[in-house]
């Protein structure tokens, strides 16, 4: 073996002074913080899970009431008077075929109401 060279005697000379340093009682684990039992890390998990708690049942409440009966649903739109519905292949055998009106005449124009706008002169 070599001998070792000053600046590694200097660093060996280094690290042991360091290391005698530390005692046992450096090394021994340290006691839990004391304090307040509430840390605001605490109080912002809280918060926060309440927030996204409150967020859901928002969410749910909407959409189970955004379905409501009290809507008013749009009308469905209105079969055109031209077109005849299909003609049944079974002959019917309860009065006159004229006893019925028929299916292909325009049905009667309601009356007139009054809901114009009046012109301006």
């Amino acid at each position: 073996m070599s001998t070792p060279s000053p600046t590694e005697e200097r660093l060996r000379a280094a690290l042991d002074a360091r290391a005698r340093l530390i005692d046992a009682h450096d090394l021994s684990p340290h006691r839990p913080p004391t304090g307040p039992a509430w840390g605001t890390r605490r109080i912002r998990r809280v918060v926060s899970a309440v927030a996204v708690t409150v967020a859901a049942a928002a969410a749910v409440a909407f959409l189970l009431l955004s379905g409501s009966p009290e809507r008013p649903h749009p009308t469905p739109p209105a079969r055109d008077p031209r077109t005849s519905p299909p003609a049944s292949s079974v002959p019917s055998t309860h009065g006159s075929p004229t006893s019925k009106p028929s299916p292909t005449s325009p049905p009667a124009t309601p009356p007139a109401t009054s809901t114009s706008v009046p012109t301006q002169p």
